[in-house]
């Protein structure tokens, strides 16, 4: 049975890479893809991560503002009238894509009305395992979690906080249970035969030297693809500067020995529209209105 889904999920993989401008080099300079900001809350603090609303910043947690789950359709229609060669609808923030239900909402009603577009989640993976099935009855069949230390030691220095089941849970204890959910969630969207790749921020002294290792745990799970994306020095982690390319190189052939890695990442906004490194429509699909619903966390 284990050997039939990874299987499956080479085909799928093979065939979404033409595709998806985040899974396959050739796509990404050909097809655009659109992220709905619909997801306003997060579950976990992140060191390194500084939300806000504004169109002046190119980078994750970064949207105009919240858009409603009921106007998604619409924006698409807009996005296409854009950007024609848009095949993938994401859903990538601003916070976390399974905090709440809106982007799994979403997806119900995109999937409706664009059946043929590739629809593709990131999350941080903290209740993955929770919303496997929902993802994909709602029409999922790629999806990005950020996995940034497979060991608890390390995942305490990247994170503050989680919040899970009502609760605040801090250190290591809130390592274990993100790193347990997040490989337990892996596993299940995978067996479903959804396409997995693993985000992972490459922190200098933190787990700069630690990507082997999650790049082996992560594909035993299930995980299909590694993209390492360098940090961008802000909030709690401001003092760390960002990775030189040879660290990045390092990371990658290291990574390289068990998962193929995906080098053409662009830092996208929660926003974003557009076929990736090109100009981003996101201004003219979304405005500049920055009095939406903010970010939360728990």
């Amino acid at each position: 049975m284990e050997n039939r889904n990874r299987n499956k999920n080479n085909t799928n993989f093979s065939h979404l890479a033409k595709l998806h401008p985040c899974l396959g080099g050739e796509a990404n300079a050909n097809f655009g893809r659109i992220h709905l900001p619909v997801s306003p809350a997060c579950n976990i603090q992140c060191k390194f991560c500084k939300r806000d609303c504004n169109s002046d910043e190119d980078r994750p947690g970064v949207a105009n503002g919240i858009l409603a789950p009921k106007d998604a359709v619409e924006t698409i229609k807009r996005a296409l009238e854009l950007c024609p060669q848009i095949t993938v609808v994401g859903i990538a923030g601003p916070g976390d894509t399974l905090a709440t239900t809106q982007a799994i909402d979403t997806f119900k009603l995109v999937d409706i009305a664009y059946p043929d577009l590739i629809k593709c989640l990131s999350t941080n993976g903290l209740l993955l395992y929770k919303y496997a099935q929902d993802l994909y009855d709602a029409g999922v069949r790629t999806i990005t979690v950020t996995v940034n230390a497979v060991d608890p030691s390390i995942q305490s220095q990247i994170i503050s906080f989680i919040v899970y089941e009502g609760k605040k849970y801090y250190g290591e204890q809130a390592a274990k249970i993100l790193i347990t959910n997040q490989l337990k969630g892996i596993e299940a969207i995978s067996k479903l035969g959804v396409v997995v790749k693993i985000n992972s921020v490459l922190i200098p002294g933190i787990n700069d030297k630690h990507i082997e290792e999650i790049a082996k745990t992560v594909k035993a799970a299930g995980a299909m693809l590694y993209n390492i994306i360098p940090l961008i020095p802000q909030h709690d982690l401001d003092y760390i500067p960002a990775p030189t390319c040879e660290q990045l190189d390092k990371a990658r052939t290291e990574a390289e020995k068990h998962l193929e890695v995906f080098r053409h990442c662009k830092h996208c906004r929660a926003d974003a529209c557009g076929i990736p490194g090109k100009e981003d429509l996101s201004s003219k699909l979304y405005g500049t209105n920055k009095h939406l619903e903010t970010f939360s966390h728990g």
